[in-house]
C-alpha cells in the first residue's frame, strides 16, 4: 500500500487523533487513567482477599477464583476486544469497556456472597478486554509525531509498569482504613473521570469499511487462551501432573496452533500474521510477556517478605514499593525521550533486562533481620529503573509501523502477552517456591526459626527463577531487535529504521 493511500485511508477512517494542541494530552490523561484502573485491579484486590474471605465466608480453595475469574475473562477475550475496536470504532469500544468495568466493579463490591463476587470479577475481565486494547490503539493512532509519541508512550509504559505497585499501596490504604469492598468501589471514581474525559477529548476512529469478524478464529483463540490461563492458574492448587493442569495446557496449545493455521487461510483473519512477523514487534511481544512473568517475583514474594517477615502493615508494604515506582517513571521518560531515538531498542531493552536480573539476584540475600534501607531499597531502585527501560520501549515498538486497521488487534496482542506472561509467572513461581519450602523442611523440626528460614528459602528460589526469566529476556531481545535507532517522518504514518 502506498504512502498516499495510507494517508487517504487514515482520513477516510476518521483519525483517532484529537485536534492539534493540548487536547491530545487530555486524551492521554483519559487513556492513562483507564489503563491504570485495569492494571492496578490485578493487585489491589489481592491485599483485600483475607478480609473478603472472612466477610463472605468462602474457603481457601475458593479464594483463588476471585483472582482467576478476572484473569480468565481478561486473557481469553483480549484479541476479540482488540478486533472489535478496529471494526466498530475505538472510542465507542473504549467507552463501553469503561462503563461496563465500572458496573462490574459495583456488582463485585456490593456482593453478598461468593458467587456474586466471582461473577463481578469475571465481568470486570470481560470489559477490561474491551478497554485495554482500545486504549492502547487510541494512543498509537493519536500520537504520530515522533517526539510526542515518545513522551506519550513513556507515560503510558510507566503506568503499565507501576500499576501493580500502586494497586498494592491503594489496596492497603482502602482495606486498612475503610474495608475490602472499596478496593472495587474505587473503580467507580476512576471510571467516572475516564468516561467524562473520553466523551470530551477522544475522537471517533471508526472505519467506514468494516470487514466481517473472523468467528472461527475468535472461538479458537479465545478457547486456546482460556486453556492456557486456566491451566497455569490450576498449577497453583494442583500438581503439574494433574489433568486439571497439563490437560488444559495441552488443549490450549493445540487450539492456538490450529488458530495460527486458520489465520493463514481466513479471508478476514482475527490476528493477521503480518502483525506478528516484524522483528521489532515480535521482540517487543516477547519482552512484554517475559517482563510480566518476572515482575511477579517482586510484587508477589517481596510483598510476602515485607508483611510476613518484616511485619509491615499493608499500607507500609505499599509505601515500600514507591521508590521503585519513582525510578520506573523517571527511567521510562529517559528511555522514550532520550535513549530510544538515539540508540534504538537493541541495547536499551537488553540492558533493562540485565538490571532487572541483577535486582532479582540481590533479593536472594534477604534475611530474617535485613533492613529495608540497606537490603530492600537498592535492588528495588535498580528493578524500577530496569522496568522503565523495558516496558514503554516494548509497548511503543509493538504497535510501531502498524496499519491503522490493525492497531486494535496489535494492541490486544501486547496485552495478551502480558496476561499470559503474568499467568505463567504466578503459576511457576508459586509452585517452585512451595516445593523449595517443602524440601527445605524435610528432616527438620517445624520450629519457628526453621519455618521462617524455609519461607525465606522459598522466596529466594522464586527470585532466582525470576532472574532467569530476565536473563532469557536479555538474550532474546539482544538477538531479535534490529540494530540502529528508529526515526519517524512527521508526515508519514510509518516509521523508518535507520
Amino acid at each position: 500500500m502506498s504512502q498516499t493511500e495510507l494517508r487517504r485511508q487514515r482520513l477516510d477512517a476518521g483519525p483517532a487523533a484529537p485536534a492539534p494542541g493540548g487536547r491530545r494530552w487530555w486524551a492521554l490523561a483519559v487513556i492513562g487513567l483507564a489503563q491504570l484502573m485495569v492494571v492496578l485491579d490485578g493487585t489491589i484486590v489481592n491485599i483485600a482477599l483475607p478480609s473478603a474471605q472472612q466477610d463472605l465466608g468462602f474457603s481457601n480453595a475458593d479464594r483463588q477464583w476471585v483472582v482467576t475469574a478476572y484473569a480468565l475473562a481478561f486473557g481469553s477475550l483480549l484479541l476479540l476486544g482488540g478486533r472489535l475496536a478496529d471494526l466498530f470504532g475505538r472510542k465507542a469500544v473504549f467507552l463501553v469497556g469503561v462503563g461496563g468495568f465500572a458496573a462490574a466493579s459495583a456488582l463485585a463490591g456490593a456482593a453478598g456472597d461468593f458467587s456474586v463476587l466471582v461473577t463481578g470479577r469475571a465481568l470486570q475481565g470481560l470489559f477490561g478486554a474491551l478497554l485495554a486494547p482500545a486504549a492502547l490503539s487510541i494512543l498509537n493512532t493519536t500520537f504520530t509525531d515522533a517526539k510526542e509519541r515518545a513522551k506519550a508512550f513513556g507515560i503510558y509504559g510507566a503506568i503499565a509498569g507501576a500499576g501493580g505497585g500502586i494497586g498494592l499501596l491503594l489496596g492497603g490504604l482502602l482495606t486498612e482504613h475503610l474495608n475490602w469492598r472499596w478496593t472495587l468501589f474505587v473503580n467507580l471514581f476512576f471510571a467516572a473521570l475516564a468516561l467524562a474525559g473520553g466523551v470530551a477529548f477522544l475522537r471517533n476512529g471508526a472505519r467506514t469499511a468494516r470487514p466481517r469478524l473472523d468467528l472461527p478464529g475468535t472461538v479458537l483463540v479465545s478457547a486456546g487462551l482460556f486453556g492456557l490461563v486456566y491451566g497455569f492458574s490450576n498449577a497453583d492448587t494442583h500438581s503439574w501432573g494433574s489433568p486439571q493442569t497439563w490437560g488444559f495446557l495441552v488443549a490450549g496449545a493445540l487450539l492456538l496452533a490450529v488458530f495460527t493455521w486458520w489465520q493463514t487461510r481466513a479471508q478476514h483473519p482475527l490476528l493477521p500474521l503480518r502483525v506478528l512477523l516484524d522483528r521489532n514487534r515480535g521482540a517487543s511481544f516477547l519482552a512484554s510477556g517475559i517482563t510480566s512473568a518476572g515482575m511477579f517475583g517482586v510484587f508477589l514474594f517481596l510483598t510476602y517478605y515485607l508483611q510476613e517477615t518484616l511485619h509491615y502493615s499493608p499500607v507500609q508494604t505499599g509505601l515500600g514499593f514507591l521508590p521503585m515506582i519513582g525510578a520506573l517513571m523517571v527511567s521510562a521518560q529517559l528511555a522514550t525521550l532520550v535513549l530510544l531515538p538515539r540508540i534504538g531498542p537493541k541495547p536499551l531493552v537488553p540492558f533493562g533486562m540485565a538490571l532487572a536480573a541483577i535486582a532479582m539476584v540481590w533479593f536472594t540475600n534477604l534475611g530474617l533481620h535485613s533492613s529495608y534501607a540497606a537490603a530492600v531499597l537498592p535492588p528495588l531502585l535498580i528493578m524500577g529503573f530496569g522496568l522503565g527501560l523495558i516496558m514503554p520501549t516494548a509497548m511503543s515498538l509493538a504497535t510501531d509501523r502498524i496499519e491503522e486497521q490493525d492497531a486494535g488487534v496489535a494492541s490486544a496482542a501486547v496485552n495478551t502477552t502480558q496476561q499470559i506472561g503474568g499467568s505463567i509467572g504466578t503459576a511457576l513461581l508459586n509452585t517452585l517456591a512451595a516445593s523449595a519450602g517443602t524440601s527445605y523442611m524435610a528432616g527438620r523440626a517445624p520450629t519457628p526459626v526453621n519455618l521462617a528460614d524455609a519461607q525465606l528459602h522459598s522466596y529466594a528460589t522464586a527470585y532466582w527463577w525470576s532472574a532467569g526469566f530476565f536473563v532469557a529476556g536479555l538474550v532474546l531481545s539482544a538477538v531479535l531487535y534490529r540494530r540502529g535507532r528508529i526515526v519517524q517522518d512527521a508526515n508519514a504514518p510509518v516509521a523508518v529504521h535507520m
